[in-house]
């Protein structure tokens, strides 16, 4: 049906079509920068089960396998032992070391092999260059000390050059339309194990410092020898977070035309492509990176193109060989330096600029009687770059892979002929796979087809695949959230904005969710190329001034996720706090599954909650500071109506400066480098409890400060939600200037600690500042008026934390008001005099004054007064203030004390028991 290149999603024949028949299907593993399609090492994945007894062992029957003389210390990659001796056997194609005795055993696949081993290619996501310490390439298995690519979604590690040559064998996190596996098995990933790695077989050491050794599961995360591994149990239960990861086969999503950038909502600015201008070098060498233009007379430094797509795209990769050489080895040390690892005699090279095939008389053969006729190619007038090709044949041995899951190898071989064809080829097959089906009449040859991808890329051509496919009548839906619409419009509104603004085709465009209060709606559409043209025009899209986002969201399938799994759906926003966000995001989608990773920045939090609309039970996680659970929690709270899960537990990763609630609820003043994976379980394992949330109705009756000659209107009435504390006074106005100067230089409020610095800054400028709030404003409790005292600030409180974990109320006892709680429906008001005393208040010294208790407030302004809510400030005009409950309390989940205290505790007790009746300090 046509070649189409593999971007880890099953290619059908064209965009929006169905199959019509079962067919024989080609793809390409292209090799070209913009496709990104890469694997590392999958032995258990090409089967479902581990490598079989029965497999080549790659190394230890590959000729690529030398004896090497050792210059320095060196380890083995198999055992990591050191190898003693000065000889060890290297590979020459991915440099495995090993000792002599560990060569019969090696199991490790040669990164010319994997690629073929993996059954269903899935690309991976790779994001900006960076320094990654004591890691190791999983391609040249060489140590990343220079800039390398990390994988977003998987433990994958490569240098720029190398990534090429990366396979593509990312986690594979969600279902394409064509595959319905309920089953999972290991994933496993070779290297880069952590510091102190058992194995879980053996229970020894399995990490290694040294070298890329070892194997851990992408998804639960157990860990093993690459001797020990095999023998562990294929089937993969997702480990101790198994109630928290979002099930792949739960999740739908036809991604053909998206990028992972795009499916995992990644930033786009992430870039994962270098620059490729006349100047590549640097980027294009992979393990010949080592190699520099000789000044030896006796050596020389080829630029090798594997076609003409690397011609077209100027990449290339040097050779370092001999001036005299015979033609092989220079084909040979083309062909490894593309990670091929076939027999040379099947290809040739042809020159850069002539683009003619290169005969036997450029290249000495080191044969006496030939050297009178035969010129060297490396003399000064034979150019330096040349094309290898493969030559031409007459029958070829192409791979066919089955789409369903089918026990025993990866795929099988065929041989075709000029005369074969995809029906006949088909015919051949089935019966191998146990399948006795006609189907398909198709005539097209696939020597043809082979010829021209050989032409493309001789890389592309090794990594070529055909699939054999049953057919099946699955319907195209591709769903993309738009944001940043004008609100409260009906669907007919939204629907001619769109086609309007992106000509949309409504024959295969529908509007399948409006959400109106929010500006957004959710587009359905049933063809590939109309979806990936109207995703791209919406980022260069905008609607009365403010642009357009779009977001790919996919199907979650709720009735096949587990009873006792509950989704975590976690909202990360990298901007919070210190800006570590952006490794929480990388931490959170590699422990779990990245459709279930929400990046705030990215449309907010209503796609996520969009995308867990119909999960029967979830829990949700905030990463960043008290305003961005403000955000989270409100938007909760306008789509709560429209989930299945109405009352979602949240809880708290505090990220920003004051973090309050987080510290309320025992997530800590703010995260500091925690362990990810330890805050999940404490995430798991935490208590439900309810929270108070409050409405602030903010109604001005006069026109904002500044406005000329008071003849514009007033402000329109606006709500805002509070969950932590509202100020008015002196308190909103530090936070006002903080505000300012955070947006004047933001690049410099990247620190916890500077952030309090600049707090700190604008406090004592204010010092000595006199204000007479209580004249200013009037305040109501419960339809009661309250009199004011001498006040500079105002404060309502709905949790026992201010100010960056200050106790505002103060812990004594008084008859007048009950004590405080976060769920018993009721507000304190507390009064600050001024700058000193919220100082004293903050280290502990003081608390505020006590104003009132109660559930409704009406705060009357006669003049214009800083406000914030939550850490949001701004300057409110006269008018009334309202604050009363809002609707139903938010189920917030609150962290257990360390649960390992309670266990020493608990057995500590048990031993003193029978001791007798102790003192009272010595009480557990």
């Amino acid at each position: 049906r046509g070649a189409v290149p593999f971007c880890g999603s099953f290619p059908w024949p064209s965009s929006g079509c169905t199959p019509t028949a079962p067919r024989l299907s080609c793809s390409e593993d292209s090799t070209s920068m913009d496709a990104m399609l890469q694997v590392s090492r999958a032995q258990s994945r090409c089967s479902g089960s581990p490598p079989s007894p029965c497999w080549p062992r790659f190394f230890g029957c590959s000729p690529s396998f030398r004896r090497v003389t050792l210059t320095k210390p060196t380890f083995c990659h198999y055992c990591t032992d050191f190898i003693w001796g000065l000889a060890g056997y290297q590979c020459e194609v991915c440099n495995f070391m090993s000792h002599e005795k560990c060569l019969k055993n090696v199991n490790i696949p040669c990164s010319c092999i994997a690629p073929s081993l993996v059954r269903i290619p899935v690309a991976h996501c790779f994001g900006p260059p960076g320094h990654y310490k004591r890691k190791f390439c999983t391609v040249c298995r060489k140590s990343l000390e220079s800039p390398a690519f990390r994988c977003e979604v998987c433990e994958l590690h490569v240098h720029t050059d190398c990534i090429l040559f990366a396979c593509s064998d990312c986690r594979q996190c969600h279902q394409d339309g064509h595959q319905d596996h309920d089953t999972y098995h290991h994933h496993w990933r070779e290297g880069n194990l952590p510091s102190g790695a058992r194995c879980e077989v053996c229970k020894k050491t399995c990490g290694s410092s040294e070298v890329l050794s070892g194997m851990r599961c992408e998804w639960c995360g157990i860990l093993a020898h690459a001797a020990c591994y095999v023998v562990v149990t294929p089937e993969c239960t997702f480990g101790r977070l198994r109630n928290m990861i979002l099930p792949p086969s739960c999740v739908q999503l036809f991604s053909r035309n998206f990028s992972k950038l795009h499916c995992f909502r990644i930033s786009e600015n992430l870039h994962t492509e270098s620059d490729e201008g006349d100047d590549v070098d640097g980027s294009t060498q992979g393990p010949a990176k080592d190699i520099q233009i000789s000044t030896d007379s006796s050596k020389q430094t080829l630029k090798i193109f594997d076609g003409t797509d690397a011609v077209k795209r100027n990449q290339f990769r040097l050779i370092s060989v001999p001036r005299i050489a015979k033609n092989e080895e220079v084909v040979e040390a083309a062909l490894r330096a593309y990670y091929i690892n076939d027999d040379q005699q099947e290809y040739e090279l042809q020159t850069f600029t002539q683009q003619a095939l290169l005969s036997d008389d450029i290249i000495n053969r080191n044969d006496a009687a030939e050297d009178s006729n035969l010129g060297s190619v490396f003399r000064e007038s034979v150019p330096e770059a040349w094309i290898i090709r493969a030559k031409p044949k007459d029958q070829e041995v192409i791979r066919i892979y089955p789409a369903w899951l089918w026990e025993g190898m990866a795929y099988i071989s065929l041989r075709v002929n000029k005369d074969s064809t995809t029906q006949t080829v088909i015919k051949e097959v089935l019966p191998l796979l146990g399948r006795q089906r006609m189907v398909l009449d198709n005539q097209e040859l696939i020597l043809n087809r082979l010829e021209d991808i050989r032409k493309i890329s001789v890389r592309q051509m090794n990594q070529t695949r055909f699939y054999i496919v049953e057919n099946s009548k699955s319907t195209v839906q591709v769903n993309i959230f738009v944001g940043g619409l004008p609100p409260q419009l009906s669907p007919e509104e939204y629907m001619n904005i769109l086609k309007d603004e992106l000509a949309i085709k409504t024959n295969v465009v529908s509007l399948s969710h409006v959400y109106q209060a929010q500006g957004a709606v959710v587009l359905e559409i049933s063809c590939f190329s109309e979806a990936e043209r109207i995703y791209m025009l919406v980022k260069d899209t905008t609607v009365n001034d403010k642009p357009l986002n779009a977001v790919v969201i996919p199907d979650v399938m709720a009735s096949k996720i587990p009873q006792n799994c509950w989704p975590l759906l976690v909202f990360v926003n990298p901007k919070s706090g210190g800006l570590k966000g952006r490794d929480l995001l990388y931490c959170f989608r590699k422990l779990l599954n990245p459709h279930q990773v929400f990046e705030l920045t990215n449309g907010g939090p209503l796609p996520g909650f969009h995308t867990f609309s119909k999960v029967p039970s979830f829990r949700v996680l905030v990463c960043g500071g008290d305003g961005t659970v403000g955000w989270v929690l409100g938007a909760l709270e306008e789509i709560r109506h429209k989930l299945v899960c109405s009352e979602p537990s949240v809880a708290i990763l505090p990220l920003g400066t004051g973090n309050d609630l987080g510290r309320v609820l025992r997530w800590g003043a703010g995260y500091s480098g925690e362990d990810p994976y330890s805050i999940l379980i404490s995430v798991d394992e935490a208590d439900d409890v309810l929270m108070d949330r409050w409405t602030i109705l903010l109604d001005a009756e006069e026109p904002a400060e500044g406005a000329e000659n008071g003849m514009a209107e007033p402000e329109p009435p606006k709500i805002v939600q509070m969950n932590n504390y509202c100020g008015l006074g002196i308190d909103a106005e530090l936070s006002l200037d903080f505000h300012h100067a955070r947006e004047e230089e933001p690049g410099k409020f990247n620190s916890r600690f500077h952030n309090k610095g600049v707090y700190v800054k604008v406090g004592l400028q204010k010092i000595s500042h006199t204000r007479n709030l209580h004249k200013d404003i009037k305040l109501q409790v419960d339809q009661r008026e309250v009199e004011l005292p001498n006040i500079e600030g105002l404060i309502f409180i709905n949790i026992p934390s201010w100010g960056s974990g200050a106790d505002l109320w103060g812990t004594d006892s008084d008859d007048r008001f009950e004590k405080p709680r976060i769920d018993d429906g009721l507000l304190e008001v507390v009064g600050v005099t001024g700058v000193v005393h919220m100082g004293q208040v903050q280290s502990g010294f003081r608390s505020g004054i006590r104003i009132a208790q109660g559930s409704y407030f009406r705060v009357t302004l006669l003049k214009p007064i800083p406000v914030q809510v939550d850490g949001e400030p701004w300057i409110q005009a006269p008018g009334q203030i309202i604050i009363s409950a809002a609707g139903p309390k938010v189920m917030a989940v609150r962290k257990l004390f360390n649960s390992q205290k309670f266990v020493a505790m608990g057995s500590l007790r048990d031993h003193i028991a029978p001791l007798g009746e102790l003192p009272k300090k010595w009480h557990l």
